[in-house]
């Protein structure tokens, strides 16, 4: 084979690139230095160069969780990396390799059309398959955690590839290693474990009425198109109206500070955690404290769901974190509940 063809190729640059369709909220943001990766292998040389340089850098897979200032210096890795396959199949479970650039929601509806359910309760949910790990994507009831087998990653302090089995992951509500750890691996590739023994997971109120007036036992395709129907009604599209779905992790507090909230705000809406403790709505929260569909300059919260902060055009990173301030100020001063952001600051 010619040598030339086994030479790991380079990744591509564009310098000043604007990200502002690269990010869904829209916001006008310039990478001083941008570079496209489309293959792991271009890796090692790449993060050598920026090392030596002593170049800032970060990651950027889909935009969707995330909040970009106006320019962002040094190097911005875009992760390109493509790619799907079931690799493994056994009588209990399927593994999947897929790339960290691959589109969540489109690998979602992939699974199903190959019939490998598991992963509907988690369709519409915005991004790449790299980010879905950081932030240990969840919805109805699911957490992408629970099906990761192990991630591919480049170590940028090892300077060295790594695998990481799941437990060494440390998944945790909206939470994992690579979140804890942050600008030191560079997701390549995920491989998810899937059992085969399926079942629908409809304990979300939202999920549960959907089929409650029939007796229907849905299937996965059924569940994926009702969790698409309830996000589209509740969630604003990007391509619209600029946003990063919900900006606030539903907080965590003990049942005795639950009881207490309860008596005094009889309303109150809470889930049971798997640890024993209640999951607080932080949507309710916002919304009593007046917020949902104010707007604040170029910036407000969605009319239909308080939890999303929303651009309605020229917004920056900080009118949006402005926002959130005055938010988390009113939540805190009224039920005493602390609440934090959810996509990443930049």
């Amino acid at each position: 084979m010619n040598s030339a063809k086994n030479a790991p190729n380079q990744a591509k640059l564009t310098p000043n690139l604007g990200l502002k369709h690269r990010n869904s909220f829209g916001l006008d943001s310039t990478a001083e230095l941008a570079y496209e990766i489309t293959s792991a292998d271009q890796l090692p040389a790449l993060m050598k160069e920026l090392g030596d340089k002593k170049l800032a850098w970060r990651t950027l897979g889909g935009g969707s969780n995330v909040i970009l200032p106006e320019s962002l210096p040094g190097a911005t890795l875009l992760i390109n990396i493509l790619g799907q396959d079931l690799v493994k199949s056994d009588d209990a479970n399927s593994w999947l390799e897929v790339g960290a650039g691959v589109n969540w929601h489109e690998l979602v509806a992939w699974t199903l059309e190959h019939n490998i359910p598991g992963f509907e309760n988690l369709a519409l949910i915005p991004g790449t398959v790299g980010a879905a790990p950081i932030q240990n994507i969840g919805a109805y009831g699911v957490e992408i955690g629970e099906y990761i087998d192990s991630i591919e990653a480049f170590d940028s302090a090892a300077h060295a590839f790594v695998t990481l089995p799941q437990e060494a992951c440390q998944f945790s509500y909206r939470d994992s290693y690579f979140k804890q750890n942050p600008n030191r691996l560079i997701v390549t590739k995920v491989v998810f474990k899937i059992p085969k023994a399926w079942q629908a997971r409809l304990q979300y109120a939202d999920l549960a009425k959907q089929f409650s007036e029939s007796n229907l036992n849905p299937s996965a395709k059924q569940i994926f198109d009702a969790v698409c129907a309830i996000r589209s009604k509740k969630l604003p599209d990007p391509k619209v109206i600029g946003n990063a779905g919900s900006f606030f992790q539903n907080p965590i507090v003990n049942t005795e500070q639950c009881e207490q909230l309860s008596k005094q705000f009889p309303n109150l809406v809470s889930y049971p955690d798997d640890n024993g403790k209640r999951k607080l709505a932080a949507g309710w929260l916002i919304d009593q404290c007046g917020f949902k569909g104010k707007r604040v300059g170029p910036v407000g919260v969605y009319e239909n769901q308080a939890l999303v902060l929303v651009n309605h055009g020229s917004g920056t990173s900080t009118d949006i974190l402005n926002l959130a301030k005055s938010i988390q100020e009113a939540v805190l001063g009224k039920f005493g509940v602390e609440l934090e952001i959810e996509p990443n600051i930049f």
